[in-house]
Order: structure tokens, then sequence, then C-alpha cells
């Protein structure tokens, strides 16, 4: 009898696995390697700083203005997702073009920024001041511009009725990417002008 009792297997309850939207994962461990990356870079910054031989120069007022804009774009992509959840799909389409615009507005302000850098004479060689500037605003930039590609495929989802109140990963990675970039601009634009 014992030696039955041992031969039984238990049959357990399978344990409840977390699940998550494939894409959104991929979207969780891209946004955690820029972190890093960027967290490594203002590291350097700080390090190579107190080093010595670092170029004084006024950060352009454009960069300012541009931070502006590109918080007003999180506001319409939330508007947007909003929208989406409402099923609304009018102000849906609108919201992320408004987006769109914004963040090619912002895109063309930093620009201007790096103009008005070449105009002070600080430029992305020469001096690591200057270089970090050009680098920081150079890869968010970068970013931004996968952003925007993320807008546009939101965009085209959204014309064609794919993203409602009953489909929203799209929109939620778009919106998550965004606001991520907003925040990780604000971070490096702060930290520019306080350890400037």
């Amino acid at each position: 009898m014992s030696e039955l009792v041992n031969n039984i297997t238990l049959v357990e309850e399978p344990e409840e696995t977390l699940s998550m939207n494939p894409r959104k994962f991929i979207l969780w461990l891209f946004i955690v390697s820029i972190i890093m990356l960027f967290a490594a870079m203002t590291s350097a910054y700080l390090v190579r700083r107190a080093e010595g031989n670092w170029l004084e120069y006024a950060i352009p007022s454009i960069f300012y203005y541009s931070s502006v804009v590109l918080v007003i774009s999180s506001l319409t992509m939330h508007w947007a997702y909003l929208s989406a959840k409402k099923d609304n799909f009018d102000n849906l389409k609108i919201a992320i073009t408004i987006t769109f615009v914004l963040g090619a507005i912002f895109l063309y302000m930093q620009f201007l920024g790096w103009v008005d850098l070449v105009n002070e004479n600080v430029f992305f060689v020469g001096n690591p001041a200057g270089s970090f500037m050009y680098i920081f605003t150079g890869l968010h930039g970068f970013h931004l511009i996968s952003g925007i590609i993320v807008l546009v495929f939101a965009l085209v989802a959204a014309f064609r009725l794919r993203i409602h109140a009953k489909s929203l990963n799209q929109i939620e990675i778009a919106a998550t990417y965004w606001h991520f970039l907003d925040i990780l601009w604000l971070y490096l634009f702060f930290f520019l002008v306080y350890f400037h």
C-alpha cells in the first residue's frame, strides 16, 4: 500500500503566469536601455566637467521654447489616448496628427538650437561642453524620430479604425513611448541647465 501511495503523483494546479503584450514588453526593454544609455552619458558629463577645460556658453533660448512644444505634444498624445478609449475617431485622428506636427516642430527647433550654438562658436569638436550638448540633443532627436515613426503607424491604424476602445494596444504603446521621450527631454534639458 505504501508503494502505491509513493507512486501516486500529485497533480498541482498550474500557477498563474503574468502576461504582457509582446510589443509592450519590447517597448519597456527599449525604454530601459535608453534610460541606461542616458544615465551613463550624464554620469560621464559630470565626471568630465569636474576635470576642467569646460567651455561656458549660454544655452540658446530656442531649447526652452522647444521644451514647451514637446510638453504640449504630450498633452495632445494623451488626448489621442482618451479619444481612442471613447471611440471618438475624429478626435483620435486630429490628436495624433497634432502630436506628429508638434514632434516635427520640436525637431526643427532643435536644429535651430544647433544653428544658435554654431553662431555662439560652440562646436561639436573643440570642447567637451559643446560635444555633450550636441550628443544629448542629437541622440534625443534620433529617438524622437523613432517616436514619430511610431506615431505614423498609429495614425494609419486610426484611419483604418484599428484603434478603438477594445483595441488600445497600439495607442498605448505610442503614448507610453511619446510620454517617455517627453520626460527624457525634460530630464536632459534641466540637467544641462542646472549643471551647465
